[in-house]
């Protein structure tokens, strides 16, 4: 019969017992004992050369792993990750592969494991969340689509309150932007921000944002004023669902490696937290590869939009049989005498009626539809769905 699982040691001991004692042959030994021929002479030679044991079971590991780095290869992907403390393996083999062409790299996996062993992964848990449908747009080319927001703020070591307004290309991944704020981050200190932006890289087609000031308010259309520039300058709006950080997920991300290599911890100052800034964006965008763009930094993708920033704003032209009112600096327009609310952040602007029923118009700021106005309530209402 074959080994007993349990007793296997104590089997093998019999048997080189009985082979010792010269009282049966090999075949007839195999045969009581349930092996081959071929084991029982290897058992026995492994007795004669280690003693009891070599009666052990053994590793079926290959002497030399397939997969094994070599020293210097280690010592080449070591330096690498202390270079770049943040990046995984598949960014790791992607940058030296660029810098070392034609020489052979390991898997990524091999990569994994050789920074596991000295101690330079850490544990993540991920926080997965659920797609909600929209009418957002997915950005082919780049240009279709900038987004913008604010990193979470974050006091640097003298105490100083650094909010990181931050501007992006969706298809490439491009930061645009990444400037250090403080505490105030309103309209007046962030139009200047995006003014150089257009002007640097042109006019993206849209924009889109959170739901948050100073790129939304909470009047009619959820204009804001910074929102009611952009319209001018032709740029589409978006905005993501109220709690759904998800629909700007290319965004968070970008978001979570700027607070991770320039971050933790803060600089001394603002200024040198700009500073911090400022080189991670060129690192960003000119070496660190990047998976969803099949291992190639963002700047071999973007390029400056084709649309200038213009010197002036074009006039605002509605259809002829539409009506058009001027907004007043209360946020009011003028109807037969009468002051009708429509939103201070279209105060200056002019905006569009167009006749749907009797007593009843569209109004619109730009393409941008606004509400309802009805004649006899005075009143614009936001439309429903």
């Amino acid at each position: 019969m074959p080994w007993k699982e349990t007793y296997v040691m104590d089997e093998r001991i019999q048997f080189i017992a009985a082979c010792l004692s010269g009282e049966e042959t090999m075949t007839e030994l195999c045969r009581r004992f349930g092996i081959s021929r071929k084991t029982g002479y290897k058992l026995l030679g492994r007795y004669e050369q280690e003693g009891a044991g070599g009666l052990e079971d053994r590793s079926r590991a290959p002497l030399r792993q397939a997969n094994a780095i070599g020293e210097a290869m280690e010592a080449l992907l070591l330096e690498a990750r202390a270079k770049h403390p943040t990046w995984g393996p598949r960014k790791l083999l992607a940058w030296l592969s660029r810098r070392h062409p034609g020489r052979a790299w390991p898997a990524a996996s091999t990569v994994g494991d050789l920074l596991r062993r000295h101690g330079l992964v850490i544990a993540r848990h991920k926080r997965r969340l659920s797609a909600t449908p929209t009418d957002l747009q997915r950005p082919e080319a780049a240009n279709q689509l900038w987004c913008a927001d604010f990193k979470g703020w974050f006091p640097t070591n003298d105490g100083r309150r650094c909010t990181p307004l931050t501007i992006t290309d969706a298809h490439s991944r491009y930061l645009l932007r990444c400037q250090a704020l403080g505490r105030r981050t309103g309209e007046r200190l962030v139009r200047p921000i995006f003014e150089a932006t257009f002007r640097e890289y042109g006019l993206p087609q849209a924009m889109r944002t959170d739901n948050g000031p100073p790129f939304a308010g909470l009047g009619l259309g959820g204009l804001s004023a910074l929102s009611v520039w952009w319209i001018r300058l032709g740029i589409a709006v978006e905005r993501i669902a109220p709690g759904h950080p998800e629909q700007n997920g290319r965004h968070e991300r970008m978001h979570r490696t700027l607070k991770a290599e320039t971050a933790m911890p803060p600089a001394g100052t603002r200024r040198g937290q700009q500073g911090r800034f400022d080189r991670f964006r060129q690192e960003y965008n000119e070496l660190r590869p990047h998976e969803a763009l099949d291992q190639c930094p963002p700047a071999e993708l973007y390029q400056r939009s084709p649309r200038a920033y213009p010197s002036r704003l074009e006039e605002v032209v509605y259809d002829d049989d539409w009506l058009t009112r001027a907004v007043r600096g209360a946020g009011q327009m003028k109807w037969r005498g009468q002051d009708v609310r429509i939103s201070q952040a279209l105060a200056g602007q002019r905006i569009g009626l167009k006749p749907v029923d009797d007593g009843l118009w569209k109004v619109y700021f730009v393409h941008v539809p606004l509400g309802l106005f009805d004649e006899r309530k005075k009143r614009v209402c936001p439309e429903k769905g």
